[in-house]
């Protein structure tokens, strides 16, 4: 029997949560510093006076690096100089492919994805501790089991059967932030007041301002949510709310991330960016998320950016002769009927 939950009771224990978290996470300050976070910098100044961090800071080095830690490794941020002569075997025989595929005439997964350098860190998940991003809430493993996508074994009869990104319409915050196979370029674009953050994947671009406006009303939501930044010093820091549920938090094709697109973002989720210029070319990316509905604690990831502005941005042609979700639905529908019609002959 389906029970409704009054209201007041899921406001209630968001607070009880929020609480919670804000208390298990006071501020940046308390957060894990890692080696590429430390050490002060002052990058040069806009023609207005901000810091300058704009250009091209594509993440795919970090394709490698998964974004939980395995669990042998326990609080350990750092992988040893053994296991990073392992990893750094296992990353080169990855992109090998490439030219073991140019050298077979053949074009495949090693054409197809882009390998990440090997790196020191065991994950890019920093906090909690442990390096596993916090349990589901009751209502998240809810929320979590209705969520469909073409990455899990279900039934396709709809275009309701798949998620955002498979049809084309976003890949989501903060799933958009991180690595993935292909299409990881990231431009930072500043003019007075605003910072765009230009994503190849999709094709979609953060606009920010920095004047101090109020986020819209929370009445209204949207894929990307809505974000406002600020310059705490030289680091931007940016806030963004509103966001509409739909897209998995985190998404499949970031390795470790626990996710076959089922991780559901609830309108209550808070994200909070924080951009550190560290040297002329690099960039402590940490990214602080809460959602109390759905996730029972605020998980924190770093990122180290590097500047590459000889990297371009690919067209990412996802909407144009898209025939992926009819393919998937007439062939799942045809496999069902040829199932059950050898059924019948039994």
């Amino acid at each position: 029997m389906n029970r409704r939950i009054p209201a007041w009771a899921v406001v209630a224990a968001g607070v009880i949560v929020s609480a919670g978290l804000m208390a298990s996470v006071a501020s940046a300050d308390e957060l894990p510093v890692t080696k590429d976070s430390q050490g002060s910098y002052a990058p040069p100044k806009t023609p207005w006076g901000d810091p300058d961090i704009h250009g091209m800071w594509p993440v795919a080095h970090l394709q490698g690096t998964p974004f939980q830690r395995a669990k042998k490794y326990g609080d350990r941020m750092y992988l040893t100089p053994e296991e990073f002569a392992e990893q750094d075997k296992r990353q080169k025989a990855f992109a090998d492919r490439y030219n073991k595929e140019i050298k077979n005439n053949k074009i495949g997964m090693g054409h197809w994805a882009e390998i990440g350098e090997a790196t020191h860190r065991t994950s890019l998940l920093i906090w909690p501790r442990d390096g596993q991003l916090p349990a589901m809430t009751t209502l998240g493993k809810e929320r979590s089991a209705k969520m469909r996508s073409s990455y899990q074994d279900i039934n396709w009869d709809s275009p309701a059967d798949f998620d955002s990104w498979d049809r084309c319409i976003t890949r989501g915050m903060p799933a958009s932030m991180f690595p993935f196979m292909y299409n990881n370029g990231i431009q930072v674009i500043q003019a007075p007041g605003y910072v765009v953050i230009k994503l190849e994947m999709i094709h979609e671009a953060r606009i920010i301002p920095l004047d101090g406006r109020p986020a819209l009303p929370t009445k209204i939501l949207q894929w990307m949510g809505v974000s406002r930044g600020h310059w705490d010093g030289n680091t931007l820091v940016i806030t963004t709310t509103n966001l509409q549920p739909g897209p998995s938090m985190l998404n499949v094709g970031t390795i470790g991330s626990r996710s076959r697109n089922n991780m559901p973002v609830s309108k209550h989720m808070k994200i909070v960016e924080r951009l550190k210029p560290t040297g002329p070319n690099t960039i402590d990316y940490r990214i602080t998320v809460s959602d109390p509905e759905d996730y029972q604690g605020t998980w924190t990831a770093d990122l180290p950016w590097v500047r590459d502005q000889s990297y371009k941005m690919f067209e990412y042609a996802c909407h144009e002769d898209n025939s992926m979700i009819r393919h998937y639905i007439t062939s799942d529908r045809a496999k069902r009927a040829q199932e059950a019609k050898n059924n019948d002959k039994k």
